[in-house]
């Protein structure tokens, strides 16, 4: 008899559609999953970069009805998703095409369930077990980012955060999974440098923390460390000249696999950065950056060789494994600062009196339960004051 306690579920089931153009395939894919009036959910910024004219000219041409909802914030609101929904229901749409970042492709992964499923939403936090409360069917879904960070077109969770407790939510399930992921690294081509380098940092910490979670996912491994590497070689690159859709493409790609990396878990680098989007206003990504060289090198007491294997996939040479995870956290640093983002908390106007109730908010956060050292809400408060001077 198999004991149950050691099975593993490994999953990636996502289609994917790559490559410059690959945008314009949407209507297809929609008519493919039986799609017949499409709501198209992104927000001003994208609608300003001109990135959905070609969109709906597309679905204009295909024959296929569409509406749309764009008031989405980079950081978004449970009220967000209710008005997109009402939205969804008004025009009796079928089918969600979500085009933006990770803030736009969660809102509209919960568009879905909003519309298929009773309030509120705060029922479906995956930290009180609210994935089991999630069903089938779920309104198809194509994902089509223009960012290069949160992997979120092949994530299965959406994050909001709920008016109620003022935080950030993880609702959670393989259905919030989008049918199709379109990515197209001309879509990505206008994002400035600074959202750029933010949101890599973003893929990066995803591909670090899940290779360092606890647990035995060797294809989430593989795909981590695949991941660092891309972004090793190209996101400064990437943030230096938009136009190399070469840079544009890797990190993508690296986005997408750190996403896919992360159903292994990420840590403690998470429960940080939440706190500092939902009550500071601060870019998830820029957060994520901040914090991860301390993290880093707390971890590295617990995990040296897998320390060492990230320093090694950043470009860290030697052999030794004490000194390969002792310089991981420098290699971040060093790639942080040659693409132009803050060192420190402190340069963001964070205040050191924050620090303590970020602290507790970060405990509460579930994202350091898979650290590989474990977190007390002490050392998460030593975590932001090591990220809070970090010069």
């Amino acid at each position: 008899m198999t004991d149950t306690q050691t099975l593993a579920i490994w999953s990636f089931p996502t289609r994917v559609v790559f490559g410059a153009g690959a945008a314009a395939q949407c209507a297809n894919e929609a008519h493919q999953l039986g799609g017949q009036r499409v709501l198209l959910i992104s927000d001003r910024g994208v609608e300003e970069a001109g990135l959905l004219d070609s969109i709906r000219g597309v679905l204009d041409t295909a024959g296929l009805p569409h509406e749309s909802a764009l008031d989405i914030s980079s950081n978004p609101l449970e009220s967000e998703v209710l008005g997109a929904a009402r939205v969804f229901d008004d025009f009796e749409a079928d089918l969600v095409l979500g085009v933006g970042g990770g803030s736009v492709l969660d809102v509209a992964k919960l568009v879905r369930l909003s519309v298929t499923h009773p309030g509120p939403l705060a029922q479906y936090d995956d930290a009180i077990g609210g994935s089991a409360k999630v069903h089938a069917p779920l309104p198809p879904m194509i994902a089509i980012p223009t960012t290069a960070g949160t992997g979120s077109e092949v994530g299965r969770s959406g994050v909001i955060t709920i008016q109620a407790t003022n935080r950030k939510t993880v609702i959670f399930s393989p259905l919030l999974l989008p049918s199709v992921a379109i990515l197209d690294p001309v879509m990505t081509q206008t994002m400035p440098q600074a959202m750029t380098a933010a949101t890599g940092m973003d893929a990066l910490t995803h591909c670090i923390e899940a290779y360092a979670a606890i647990g035995d996912h060797p294809m989430a491994d593989a795909i981590a460390l695949g991941g660092a590497r891309l972004c090793h070689r190209s996101l400064k690159a990437a943030a230096d000249d938009g136009n190399d859709m070469s840079a544009r493409a890797d990190m993508l790609k690296a986005a997408m696999m750190g996403a896919v990396a992360f159903q292994k878990g990420l840590g403690a680098c998470h429960s940080l950065a939440h706190p500092l989007s939902a009550e500071l206003g601060m870019h998830h990504g820029l957060a994520n950056a901040i914090c991860l060289p301390a993290v880093l090198d707390f971890n590295r007491v617990a995990v040296p060789e897998r320390i060492a294997e990230v320093a090694r996939q950043l470009g860290v040479r030697g052999s030794d494994e004490a000194t390969l995870s002792f310089e991981c956290a420098g290699a971040v640093r060093a790639l942080r600062k040659s693409i132009g983002l803050p060192p420190d908390l402190h340069s963001q106007g964070v205040r050191e009196s924050d620090l303590p109730r970020l602290a507790t908010l970060a405990f509460a956060d579930p994202c350091h339960e898979l650290n590989p050292r474990r977190c007390t809400e002490d050392d998460l408060l030593a975590l932001y004051k090591a990220s809070f001077d970090d010069g």
